[in-house]
C-alpha cells in the first residue's frame, strides 16, 4: 500500500513541476470539486444512518443488527458487478479450505440423494477408503445424529474436522441386513484438482477440475507417471480437459501455463490505475518437451481456465478444441476484514490474454470447434449463457457472446471431443474448424 501511494505523490508532483503555470488555477478547481463529491458522500453516509436508525427502532420486529450492517455490506459489493461480494466469518473459512486444496475430514466424495448423504467415491488413502467405505454407501447418521433435514453442505461440514479427531458413521449398504457403524478418525485429507490416465495406448490424458493450491503440484506428478506408463519416447502428446473448470487461484494458473511454455507472457492484469498493470511471464522449462498439447474447452471452462487456455493458444503451443468458452475476464482479490469478520471478494483487474485480447463477456474461441451429441432429455440443461448473460457484468471491449454447449458425455466413447484429441495427435487430419477472432477492438488493448 505505500509502495501505491508514493508512485500516486510522485506523479503528481512531477506534473505540477512541469506545468506549473496551468496546473495553478486547474488545482483549485480539482480541490473544490473534491471538496463537493465527499460533501455528496457524507450526506449520503448520513442518510444511510437514518434509515438503519428507522428500521432499528420502526420495524415490525426487533431486528439484527450485524444482520442489516452484513446485508447493507452484501448489497454495495454485489451492486459492482456479478464477483464482488462480502463473505461472512464462516463463507471466508469455507472459501480458505476450498482455495488450500486440503483439510482434515474422511476423504469421500458425497452427494445428497432423498435427504440422506450417499458416496460417490472414497478418495485413495484416505481414512475412509482404509475403513472400507463404499460407492453407493449410504450415511444415516453422523455421531448418532440423523442426516436427515441437513443440507450437504452443513452434513459436508460436519464431517469434516480437526486431524486426529474421532467421528462415528452409520452406513446402510445395498446387500447387508443391518446398517454398518464405523469410526473414522479425521486425518488431513488433499483434493484431487488433476486427474490423468493414458488413452489410447499412447496419449497423456490430464483432466484439471479447479486451480486450488494443489494444482500444480498434482499436474506434475500426473506428468512424471504418464511418462513412466507410456515411455518418454511411445508419448504422442496430451489432452489437457480443462472443460467444466470454474477457475480458482490465478498464480496456479500462472505456474500451470508455464509447465508447457519455455518463454514468453503468460497473462497481464490491469486495475484502474496505470501503475497497477502486472505481467506474469514464462520461465525455461517446457514439462511436456515440445510434445504435442490439446487443450479441451467449453461453456463452463471460465476464468483461471480461460487464462492457461488463452496462454497457450496465443504461443501456438496447444491446439484449442470443443466450444466457446465462459468469458470470465476478471480478476478478484480477497481483502480479509480482520479477526471474525470475513472478507471482501473485490473485483480489481481485467485479465489480458498475451496477444493482449480481454476475453471479458466474449470468451474464447477454440481453434476446431466439437459440437456433442446431447441426449433429448438433457438439451435445453447442457449449454451455459456464460459472463455476457450476467446482470451488471463488466462490459467487454465489442461484440459480447453468449451461450455455449458445456455437456460433457459420461462415457468417454461418447466424447466426440476427445476422440479428435485423440485423432489428431495420432496424426489423422481433420477438416472441422471454429473461424478465427476478427474483433479488432479486442487487440486495441495492445497498442
Amino acid at each position: 500500500m505505500m509502495r501505491k501511494t508514493s508512485l500516486v505523490l510522485l506523479s503528481v508532483a512531477a506534473g505540477a513541476a512541469a506545468t506549473l503555470f496551468l496546473t495553478q488555477p486547474r488545482a483549485a478547481l480539482v480541490g473544490s470539486t473534491a471538496r463537493a463529491a465527499s460533501s455528496d458522500t457524507y450526506r449520503q453516509l448520513n442518510l444511510f444512518g437514518d434509515v438503519f436508525e428507522r428500521v432499528r427502532s420502526d420495524y415490525v420486529e426487533k431486528p439484527d443488527d450485524s444482520k442489516l450492517v452484513e446485508t447493507a455490506i452484501s448489497g454495495m459489493l454485489t451492486g459492482l458487478d456479478p464477483h464482488s461480494s462480502y463473505m461472512d466469518a464462516k463463507s471466508f473459512r469455507d472459501m480458505q479450505v476450498q482455495t488450500r486444496g486440503e483439510f482434515g475430514g474422511l476423504g469421500i466424495e458425497v452427494t445428497m440423494e432423498d435427504g440422506l448423504i450417499k458416496v460417490v467415491s472414497p478418495i485413495d488413502e484416505t481414512p475412509a477408503s482404509k475403513a472400507g467405505i463404499m460407492a453407493n454407501d449410504i450415511i444415516s447418521n453422523l455421531d448418532d445424529e440423523p442426516v436427515q433435514g441437513l443440507t450437504l453442505n452443513q452434513a459436508v461440514e460436519k464431517m469434516r474436522g480437526p486431524v486426529n479427531t474421532k467421528i462415528k458413521l452409520k452406513i446402510i449398504r445395498k446387500g447387508q441386513d443391518k446398517p454398518l457403524e464405523v469410526t473414522l478418525t479425521r486425518d488431513n485429507i488433499r483434493v484431487r484438482s488433476v486427474r490423468a490416465r493414458v488413452e489410447s495406448d499412447d496419449i497423456a490424458y490430464i483432466r484439471i477440475t479447479t486451480f486450488n493450491e494443489q494444482t500444480t503440484e498434482g499436474l506434475k506428478r500426473e506428468m512424471t507417471n504418464l511418462t513412466t506408463q507410456i515411455g518418454p519416447d511411445k508419448i504422442k502428446g496430451y489432452i489437457i480437459d480443462l472443460r467444466n473448470n470454474p477457475g480458482g487461484l490465478l498464480e496456479e494458473a500462472v505456474s500451470v501455463s508455464d509447465a508447457f511454455l519455455d518463454r514468453g507472457e503468460i497473462v497481464s492484469t490491469r486495475g484502474r490505475n496505470a501503475e497497477e498493470t502486472q505481467r506474469r511471464t514464462a520461465k525455461a522449462g517446457d514439462l511436456a518437451k515440445g510434445k504435442p498439447v490439446i487443450v479441451l474447452i467449453n461453456g463452463g471452462s471460465a476464468s483461471a481456465s480461460e487464462i492457461v487456455a488463452g496462454a497457450l493458444q496465443d504461443h501456438k503451443r496447444a491446439t484449442l478444441l470443443g466450444t466457446r468458452s465462459f468469458g470470465k475476464g476478471s480478476v478478484q482479490t480477497i481483502i480479509p476484514l480482520g479477526s471474525g469478520n470475513g472478507a471482501l471478494r473485490l473485483t480489481t483487474a481485467r485479465y489480458f490474454t498475451p496477444s493482449g485480447k480481454s476475453i471479458q463477456a466474449k470468451g474464447i474461441i477454440p481453434d476446431i470447434e466439437v459440437q456433442q451429441d446431447v441426449p433429448d432429455d438433457l438439451k435445453s440443461k447442457t449449454d451455459t449463457k456464460g459472463e455476457a448473460s450476467l446482470r451488471g457484468h463488466l462490459k467487454a471491449e465489442g461484440q459480447e457472446e453468449t451461450g455455449s454447449q458445456s455437456y460433457v458425455p459420461p462415457d468417454a466413447k461418447d466424447d466426440k471431443a476427445l476422440k479428435m484429441a485423440a485423432d489428431l495427435l495420432h496424426g489423422i487430419k481433420q477438416t472441422t474448424s471454429a473461424p478465427a477472432p476478427t474483433d479488432k477492438a479486442s487487440n486495441k488493448a495492445a497498442n
